[in-house]
């Protein structure tokens, strides 16, 4: 029997290897990783504060995530939270940028259950990146390295049925829409149907 203390937070006894061992994605830093375009995913670093404040003054990012900084200070709390989230193999946030520079969107994993080699995705990119491919590009290629050589078998991702834009995005980048699980979220407007999109290891690679 293995003991392992991942997934959720609580510690289980498990009859099979995990699909991820204790410390194997932790063991190195937060990969950097590129895509088409001279897409590059990178951690986030402080001088990325400002505009990553800036991005939830978009209406439409406002409106998709209600969960929102409240100020550079607080955003740079965020940032540690996600650096500390990697050093605990629960999480990992990348700002996807312009050749490492220019802050276009974020893309971020979370919920790993690392006992069954799953995680869940999101993603906003700024007013002027959308409508580019910025976000399937670098979702597919995050995509890539989680499920090949960080061991991951399945990702998954949810958006509200009238969020079109992220349905295209999830659709472009290989994540197969599965269903529609409703009323399962709450955005600006109240509540709201969300489409539920996976990709798995061994699926046909985006176009």
């Amino acid at each position: 029997m293995i003991t392992a203390a991942r997934g959720y937070g609580v510690r289980t006894t498990l009859s099979t290897p995990p699909a991820i061992p204790v410390g194997a994605l932790c063991a190195g830093p937060q990969p950097v990783l590129s895509a088409p375009g001279d897409l590059v995913l990178r951690p986030w670093e402080t001088a990325d504060a400002p505009a990553f404040l800036a991005a939830y003054q978009d209406p439409a990012i406002q409106h998709w995530h209600t969960r929102q900084p409240a100020s550079e200070d607080q955003v740079r709390e965020w940032f540690e939270q996600y650096r500390q989230a990697w050093a605990q193999e629960t999480g990992a946030s990348w700002a996807v940028t312009h050749g490492g520079g220019v802050v276009l969107g974020r893309l971020a994993m979370g919920s790993l259950n690392l006992d069954d080699g799953v995680a869940g995705c999101a993603y906003w990119v700024l007013p002027a990146a959308r409508g580019k491919g910025v976000a399937s590009r670098a979702l597919a290629a995050l995509s890539t390295w989680a499920l090949g050589e960080a061991g991951f078998h399945r990702l998954h991702l949810d958006h509200s049925t009238r969020n079109i834009a992220s349905c295209r995005v999830a659709v472009k980048a290989g994540f197969l829409l599965e269903g529609t699980k409703r009323s399962d979220a709450v955005h600006s407007d109240g509540r709201h149907d969300m489409h539920l999109h996976a990709r798995i290891r061994g699926d046909e690679p985006p176009g």
